[in-house]
């Protein structure tokens, strides 16, 4: 499958490399599926990316980008404070988590850059700098949980079972753009970010991974230089 897929690459690269892009537009519009992992929660998340964007240069864009993404998995002690942990019962035999669903959202402004020397491929980077809320829902699994969850709300620790948090995230991404037409595009995107949400509750911030794939809508009066 590896091999395969280098030489799809190769072969794509190859035929974009005959000549350059004769027509770019102002305007950028993107909207897409969206899958978002935090490795250390292992929290799998999908959803919706948009991004809009003004074409400056031929090299250089500035634009908005905006993603929801749901999913779910499980909190364990691990996971929490050591004053928080030190709350929890040990039982002998029993295995300590809650479930959660989990809602992020991130908002994102700033510069990309572009590299466009190939007819049918547009090569892209940029930073990764915004701000981030997420909302999850506790969902205790039985008896246990649900007291245990129930007597965090009790001492404060917890305000409610659906607690939510707004935080600052940063670090790079960048992708391709393949140009099927001259005013339709198809996008793929990746990025690298950090982010320390509930950083109150959790002892470690995370590192999650975010892929967007789907059409691009480019229009406007044509960016020369």
């Amino acid at each position: 499958m590896k091999r395969l897929f280098g030489v799809a690459l190769i072969f794509f690269f190859a035929v974009g490399a005959f000549g350059q892009q004769n027509y770019v537009g102002r305007y950028d519009v993107f909207g897409g599926f969206s899958y978002l992992e935090s490795p250390k929660l292992d929290l799998q998340q999908a959803g919706f990316n948009t991004q809009i964007g003004v074409n400056l240069r031929r090299w250089l864009a500035f634009g908005f980008d905006y993603s929801i993404q749901s999913g779910d998995t499980i909190l364990v002690p691990g996971e929490l404070k050591p004053r928080y942990q030190a709350l929890l019962p040990t039982i002998p035999g029993y295995k300590l988590y809650v479930p959660f669903d989990a809602t992020t959202q991130t908002f994102a402004l700033g510069p990309q850059l572009e590299y466009r020397h190939f007819k049918k491929f547009t090569l892209f980077v940029h930073p990764s700098i915004g701000v981030i809320h997420e909302s999850i829902t506790l969902k205790p699994h039985d008896a246990i949980t649900t007291g245990i969850v129930n007597a965090l709300l009790t001492r404060g620790v917890l305000h409610t079972k659906s607690p939510d948090d707004t935080t600052y995230f940063y670090g790079f991404g960048g992708g391709i753009e393949y140009n099927a037409s001259k005013h339709l595009h198809i996008r793929a995107d990746a990025e690298f970010v950090h982010v320390f949400l509930y950083s109150d509750l959790l002892k470690d911030s995370r590192n999650s991974i975010r892929f967007s794939i789907g059409p691009t809508f480019n229009f406007g009066r044509n960016v020369r230089k």
